[in-house]
């Protein structure tokens, strides 16, 4: 078109549309703001009685008119306005704990969540070990339980098969006593209460009592505690036990019904696979299956305050096989409370090996 020429209404309307389909292209909404929280992190770790940051993006397209934060199922701060707040988190159980921020306005409510994972405050001492002596074993015992009474071993044989409850002369290893177990079952865990031996099973959901003296079984009880039976301890009030997770529960001495638990945790994660337990001097001491570790844990908080490395204890290559490596792993810690002496012991092992903690 040349300049100055005259527009015909049909070019006036296409003009007109170009300009209207520009204004409609160029033109842009304004985005929603996505609802968010800044901080925690989600699966943020957090040293035990340290304070962490609770900041949620509320964006400014929908009016805030309060906001409740909750640690868990507790309401721990109520705001008018959409500053940050402060989480303490001194006595608070270990562990993952939920973080709900329920967002109030306009006649509407809208829950944010994250969660946090609070860890010990301090890294384990270490230690190492010494031998004091060592004590002959039977190699086919496959350990899961094992205790120091009177003058002898208790201890928990374990396989489909070939379980048994035993009791042993320390000085030799021989068998003084023995019950064994229907095919069907797995022994695992023990501990002894009184005049009595409690004794868990693997997978089959079923504990046994049995007389101390006689070992005569005096009853059964249902075990639903864990996912499976693991390791078993008392410590005169409550009896302790592991199902090869992270947690130890407490049982009632009586019925064997759960009653509590912690949760154990080092300075850096969660520690699973805990096995066998003995109480010493009010510390749960703790195999980690299929580690050359034992744990000392604090049983009112959960925190792993020590941790044993006990490599070195059977020759390297003593077992053959790559099955037996595998399976044959430490496991079995027994304490004589009146001469402070601790044993611990294998899956098969030929020795019972009294030891001293050194730490480094």
């Amino acid at each position: 078109m040349l300049f100055g020429q005259k527009i015909n209404p049909i070019q006036k309307l296409l003009v007109l549309f170009a300009i209207l389909s520009l204004a409609i292209a160029c033109r842009q909404d304004k985005p929603t703001t996505y609802r968010s929280f800044v901080s925690p992190m989600i699966g943020q770790n957090i040293a035990s009685g340290k304070e962490f940051e609770v900041k949620v993006l509320f964006g400014s397209e929908r009016k805030v008119d309060s906001v409740v934060y909750l640690m868990d199922t507790i309401r721990v701060f109520v705001k008018t306005d959409t500053t940050a707040v402060l989480f303490k988190t001194a006595g608070l159980k270990l562990g993952n704990h939920l973080i709900t921020a329920k967002i109030y306005g306009e006649g509407k409510s809208e829950d944010l969540t994250s969660n946090v994972n609070i860890l010990s405050a301090k890294a384990p001492d270490e230690y190492t070990y010494k031998v004091v002596n060592t004590l002959p074993h039977d190699t086919s015992s496959y350990v899961e339980g094992l205790e120091y009474h009177d003058g002898f071993f208790y201890e928990s044989a374990g396989d489909y098969g070939h379980s048994s409850l035993r009791k042993v002369n320390p000085p030799t290893g021989k068998v003084l006593q023995q019950a064994d177990l229907d095919k069907q079952y797995f022994a695992e865990g023990i501990t002894v209460i009184g005049d009595k031996i409690i004794q868990l099973t693997y997978r089959e959901k079923v504990g046994f009592v049995y007389d101390k003296s006689t070992f005569k079984k005096l009853s059964e009880f249902q075990y639903t505690t864990g996912r499976e039976g693991w390791g078993l301890a008392f410590d005169g009030q409550k009896v302790y036990n592991t199902d090869g997770s992270n947690t130890i529960f407490f049982l009632d001495k009586n019925n064997y019904s759960k009653t509590g638990s912690i949760d154990v945790f080092d300075n850096k994660s969660q520690i699973d696979n805990l096995n066998e337990l003995e109480i010493i001097d009010g510390k749960i001491y703790a195999n980690v299956y299929t580690t050359n570790y034992i744990l000392i844990i604090n049983p009112e908080t959960g925190v792993v305050e020590g941790r044993a490395d006990l490599s070195g204890l059977l020759p390297e290559g003593y077992f053959k096989t790559e099955d037996a490596v595998a399976n044959n792993v430490l496991n079995g810690i027994a304490y004589d409370k009146a001469g402070k002496r601790l044993f611990v012991t294998g899956k098969k092992w030929p020795h019972i090996f009294e030891i001293k903690l050194v730490k480094k």
